[in-house]
């Protein structure tokens, strides 16, 4: 694969062109020169869009798909494709399938679907066989086939033992295990955030109290059994202070936000659009204020568009039926972009990848191109027509975001 960028904004810290407006000239897949112009002496294709920005390639740490066993909610295929159009060059796929990813043949299955896509797949197994929270699955096994991590997705570990031992186990060969933050005798039957709104709307609320309570007893297991813990999605201003204080005592923990939990409010439930019921729930400002702060100091790690398709059947039934997720993936950028500057969004979609076993490349010569191409400024009403996956259960329709992703250079090809 042989291209020409012209006239791109380099932004990435890492690299001696950051903020620079330069020509990058691509062959066989390598950054093979940058410079302030370069002639396309070779006649290779180029490309030259509209105020065109270029980054390292963007991350996801929590994505699922559906196939196998739902893929009326999206293949992998499809779903590649729009991790693709929407800037990601590597997404961490999630073991919530039928049957649930927990063995290395199912490692192996996802695997084979995802060759020779311009997107990384990287495999999360399921921390404990058909993520019934009982016992441990074949962790091991799937590290050794190509698992990056192990979590039950959205089912807390409900025995404090299992999560210690799986923890104490990991750290053997290095694994990283996942504990979703939510303990459910104190949640319920709770479907949003416990406050003026769920009552207001006669809705089952789960309150604040249920995420901290998990995340304060996951940090003391981890403290007493060490390993290494990533705790998922946290929604909660006492999350981050929990996180806050672990990470001042050096335990090995990292943490993630879901990007629909930094820009929406529970006020968004007041017409039962079920788009909106998501897992953790959306919470208040407050917590949103303390989210964006635990960003901005480096207790959490990451964003996540926990980009989850559900069917229409899933969703288009009363509020308290319907299936908890949001897709995420186009929408992530635009999202994060107008809350954020661009140079700190870009920040923001590019952490991460360490912790899931995957190095960063800076943008220079000699690198391999792992590029994301965008524009910064677009600003627009996100629609139907700027989805691309099969399931268009959007928490993000009608909202007006800011910047927009052209496509991605990676794994010597280009998805524009």
């Amino acid at each position: 694969m042989n291209v020409l960028i012209k006239t791109a904004t380099i932004i990435d810290s890492a690299s001696p062109f950051h903020n620079q407006v330069c020509d990058v000239l691509i062959e066989k897949g390598k950054i093979s020169k940058i410079a302030s112009s370069i002639e396309n002496t070779n006649n290779y294709k180029t490309i030259n869009l509209d105020n065109l920005h270029l980054s390292q390639g963007w991350f996801d740490s929590s994505i699922c798909f559906g196939e196998p066993g739902f893929e009326d909610r999206e293949t992998i295929e499809n779903g590649l494709k729009t991790a693709a159009k929407s800037g990601f060059t590597s997404i961490a796929l999630q073991a919530n399938t039928n049957p649930i990813i927990d063995t290395n043949a199912n490692i192996a299955f996802v695997l084979s679907k995802a060759q020779n896509h311009a997107v990384k797949l990287l495999p999360i197994g399921a921390l404990t066989k058909n993520s019934d929270s009982v016992d441990l699955a074949e962790l091991f096994d799937m590290k050794n086939a190509g698992a990056v991590a192990f979590s039950d997705y959205k089912k807390p570990i409900t025995n404090p033992n299992l999560l210690k031992i799986a923890l104490q186990y990991a750290s053997n060969f290095d694994g990283l295990v996942c504990s979703f933050p939510l303990e459910t005798r104190i949640s319920g039957k709770g479907i949003v955030n416990e406050e003026l709104t769920s009552t207001s709307l006669g809705l089952k609320g789960s309150p604040n109290l249920a995420e901290a309570m998990q995340v304060a007893r996951d940090l003391f297991l981890l403290e007493y059994a060490g390993g290494k813990l990533h705790i998922p999605t946290i929604s909660t201003a006492e999350s981050v202070a929990l996180i806050r204080e672990a990470k001042q005592k050096k335990l090995d923990v990292t943490c993630s936000v879901a990007i629909h939990n930094l820009c929406l409010t529970d006020a968004v439930l007041e017409e039962f659009d079920t788009n909106y019921k998501v897992n953790p729930p959306l919470r208040i400002q407050k917590d949103i204020e303390a989210l964006i702060e635990g960003l901005k100091d480096g207790t959490i790690d990451m964003v996540t568009s926990d980009h989850n398709p559900m069917t229409i059947e899933d969703k288009k039934v009363e509020f308290d039926h319907a299936s908890f997720g949001t897709i995420g993936l186009e929408s992530a950028f635009g999202a994060l972009n107008t809350l954020f500057t661009t140079k700190k969004t870009i920040q923001l979609l590019t952490k991460g990848k360490s912790r899931f076993g995957q190095s960063n490349t800076s943008i220079e010569e000699g690198q391999m191109a792992n590029l994301t191409l965008f524009n910064p400024d677009i600003k627009y009403a996100f629609s139907e027509t700027d989805i691309v996956s099969k399931s268009k259960n959007s928490a993000f329709l009608g909202l007006e975001l800011k910047g927009k992703a052209y496509g991605i250079i990676a794994n010597n090809k280009i998805v524009l």
